[in-house]
C-alpha cells in the first residue's frame, strides 16, 4: 500500500512538471534525481506508456518551434536537441526522415543571414560565420549562387 502512495505521489510531481512545458526523459531524471531509483523509473515508464513522456514527439515539436524562431543549422538543432538529453540515434533518425525539410530550412537560414550581414561583412567573413555554425558547405554553394543571381 504505501508503494502505490508513493507511486501517486511522485506521478503527481511528474505529471505538474511536464504538463507546464513538454520534458524529455532525460529532463524529468534530473530534475527529480532525488527519486532516483526503481519507483521513478516506474513512473517514467508509466508515462511513457501513456506518452505524457514521448522524445520523439518532442523532438518534432521541438524543431517546429527552432524553425519558426530561429536561424540554426542542421547541425545546431542537433546539438540543442542533444543537450535536452535526447539520444542521438533518436534525433539522427528524425534528421533523416526530414532531410529534404530540414536542407530547405537550412539554406533559408543561410541566405537569411547573409542577407542580413552583407553590409556589415564581406562575403568570406560571412561563410566563415556559417561554416562555424554548421551549415553545410553544400547549402552555402547553393544559396550564394541564387543570391548572386
Amino acid at each position: 500500500m504505501e508503494y502505490i502512495e508513493e507511486f501517486d505521489k511522485l506521478k503527481t510531481k511528474v505529471l505538474k512538471y511536464i504538463l507546464f512545458k513538454k520534458r524529455t526523459e532525460n529532463e524529468v531524471r534530473q530534475k527529480f534525481i532525488a527519486d532516483e531509483g526503481e519507483l521513478l523509473d516506474d513512473v517514467i515508464d508509466e508515462l511513457k506508456d501513456l506518452e505524457y513522456i514521448n522524445d520523439e514527439k518532442y523532438i518534432e515539436k521541438a524543431v517546429k518551434e527552432y524553425i519558426s524562431l530561429k536561424k540554426l543549422s542542421i547541425k545546431e538543432l542537433k546539438y540543442k536537441l542533444i543537450s535536452k538529453g535526447i539520444k542521438k540515434e533518436l534525433i539522427d533518425t528524425y534528421i533523416y526522415n526530414n532531410k529534404e525539410m530540414l536542407l530547405e530550412y537550412e539554406m533559408n537560414s543561410a541566405k537569411n543571414i547573409i542577407t542580413k550581414k552583407i553590409n556589415s561583412m564581406d562575403k568570406e567573413e560571412i561563410l566563415n560565420y556559417l561554416r562555424k555554425k554548421g551549415y553545410m558547405e553544400d547549402s552555402l554553394k547553393i544559396v550564394i549562387q541564387e543570391i548572386e543571381e
